[in-house]
């Protein structure tokens, strides 16, 4: 069995959802970072599931006879164009959800720097990890 995707901002989400928490007390966070970091959550396990697909099909393959494919491998190959198509809305949502963050908070984004890459780059730099290190 795999091990399931841990989120390393889980605890400071929680924190921002319910304000009376205390690793939040006296933080000025915004209420448009709570989706920013929810849709970060879903890209995020969005690409663990798309990998894991990619994988569980590459390792069917690895002794599948040439010919048709079994109804198995067209499952596996469904499964995983169905993970890269959530891969694909859960980075659309991060980008409208950093899009609001960013003119909210008035934070200043490079001309050509993609906003899901400098949106990441920021929560890396930003928002505190939990403290079990994952």
């Amino acid at each position: 069995m795999t091990a399931p995707m841990l989120f390393p901002y889980a605890a400071y989400l929680e924190a921002l959802e319910h304000p009376n928490h205390a690793a939040v007390a006296g933080a000025t966070a915004s209420a448009s970072l709570i989706p920013v970091l929810k849709a970060y959550r879903a890209t995020l396990q969005a690409a663990f599931d798309t990998k894991l697909a990619a994988d569980e099909l590459r390792r069917y393959q690895k002794y599948a006879k040439p010919g048709k494919p079994s109804a198995h491998t067209v499952q596996l190959r469904q499964k995983q164009a169905a993970a890269r198509q959530a891969t694909s809305l859960a980075r659309q949502s991060l980008i409208k959800a950093a899009a609001a963050f960013v003119r909210e908070a008035g934070i200043a984004v490079g001309e050509r720097t993609p906003l899901d890459e400098f949106i990441i780059a920021w929560i890396e730099g930003n928002v505190p990890k939990d403290a079990s290190g994952t």
